[in-house]
């Protein structure tokens, strides 16, 4: 714990923004850690959940860390889950008020109208993940919710990549179709779009709404099978305003530290560390 509060102090910030975290009902988090624990095929490999802990402990885990605001991503894999999964998050986010207020959906008839009820009762960021889901974000069922977002200007942050496995719909291809159809949509690539890093990052040179974060990228445990190329490392500078902290707590086979290690052992300057780690989500999502 010790580290990760010396890593924001030292940067002179209030704490951490982290807009990748997980919190979901009880029993669907199980099966997720039952899956991990099996080494699925989406996984592929050996994968501790380090931070395995009761919901009220991992809440205080972050807030002890220093995070000023976090999410609570969830996401379905089949139809009639996702209003359920809404309801869940709404709850939780009333009673944890430094979580910014999560939701999500699915390729399916009425999703718009489970969508609009999220957005009215105060959702700020929307979780995709066409991995797990296994869908074509171009599906036209999917056209409203797309809209709707757009309009509203609410951050999506989409599993989009093909890592760590891929999925029918994973890679670029797809989302460069969807912003072609919606430009002004706010999503933010999930794990900065590993292992399409490169076409991911061209993306969001193209689209300045586009916005990325961090999940898991750069770290030892990454870097063994998707690493990021070196290359590249000049236009996370490019890029620096539209990149955002995430870590996937509490899934992460490591402790959280090494997210932020990982970051600052790119050299890329404590200004870039500033505003990956605090200043940019704190602008794209309010936070004073």
């Amino acid at each position: 714990m010790a580290p990760v509060i010396a890593f924001w102090r030292d940067l002179g910030l209030p704490g951490l923004i982290d807009v990748h975290t997980h919190f979901m009902p009880e029993r669907v988090l199980a099966k997720v850690w039952a899956y991990f624990d099996s080494a699925g095929p989406l996984v592929g490999r050996d994968w501790p959940i380090s931070y395995r802990l009761a919901e009220e402990d991992r809440v205080e885990r972050l807030r002890a860390f220093g995070l000023r605001a976090f999410t609570s991503m969830l996401y379905p894999h089949k139809p009639d889950m996702a209003a359920w999964l809404n309801s869940w998050s709404a709850d939780f986010a009333a009673r944890t008020p430094d979580c910014l207020h999560t939701a999500t959906f699915f390729p399916e008839p009425g999703a718009s109208q489970y969508v609009t009820r999220a957005i009215e009762s105060g959702a700020r960021v929307f979780k995709a993940h066409l991995q797990v889901g296994a869908y074509d974000p171009n599906d036209p069922l999917l056209d409203e919710v797309w809209g709707l977002l757009e309009d509203q200007g609410i951050p999506v942050v989409t599993h989009c990549g093909s890592g760590p496995a891929p999925g029918p719909h994973t890679g670029p291809g797809p989302i460069a179709a969807l912003l072609t159809r919606y430009p002004r949509l706010r999503l933010v690539i999930a794990h900065m779009g590993t292992p399409e890093y490169t076409e991911f990052l061209a993306l969001a040179v193209r689209h300045p709404r586009v916005h990325l974060d961090t999940t898991m990228a750069f770290t030892r445990f990454t870097e063994q099978t998707a690493p990021f190329p070196r290359a590249a490392i000049p236009r996370l500078l490019d890029l620096q305003e539209r990149i955002l902290l995430g870590t996937d707590f509490p899934n992460i086979p490591y402790p959280y530290g090494e997210a932020l290690r990982a970051l600052a052992d790119l050299h890329l300057g404590d200004d870039w560390l500033r505003d990956v780690c605090h200043h940019n989500a704190a602008r794209l999502f309010t936070i004073g």
